[in-house]
């Protein structure tokens, strides 16, 4: 991610309403399917979660990306952040009913992977045998 691409902002210049709503759709698909979402929903709907706990479940994550992760999935409608005035202030994430619902889906999808593990380990081996034996084009 470069440097200069830190703002949480929609497509410039998306006017026609059918391009709107497949570009929404690809952009949360992608942010579902980025490195840090499934497991940020995945604490988030056990309940309310501060920054830091959140930071703790997910040690490789860095503040920063953090940050962005967060403020993406509300902007999408995933999580609720409220602010508690205490000092210093108390901040918590909370999973939507939308994101609880995204959540059983990927239950579904994770139940999936799991049946047919075996399978799919089966067919990395068959296509990594023949993939380094066919002759190359010329």
């Amino acid at each position: 991610m470069s440097q200069g691409n830190i703002a949480v902002t929609d497509q410039a210049g998306a006017t026609d309403p059918e391009k709107l709503a497949a570009c929404t759709v690809l952009e949360v698909i992608n942010r579902i399917s980025g490195k840090w979402a499934i497991g940020i929903l995945l604490e988030a709907t056990r309940g309310p979660a501060r920054f830091t706990e959140l930071e703790r479940s997910m040690p490789s994550i860095s503040r920063r990306m953090l940050t962005l992760t967060l403020r993406n999935l509300e902007r999408d409608g995933l999580l609720v952040r409220t602010v508690y005035p205490t000092v210093p202030p108390r901040v918590e994430y909370e999973a939507t009913p939308m994101a609880r619902e995204l959540y059983d889906s990927l239950a579904g999808l994770v139940d999936w992977a799991g049946r047919h593990r075996e399978a799919i380990a089966v067919a990395r081996v068959a296509y990594d045998g023949h993939a380094g034996c066919e002759p190359a084009q010329k």
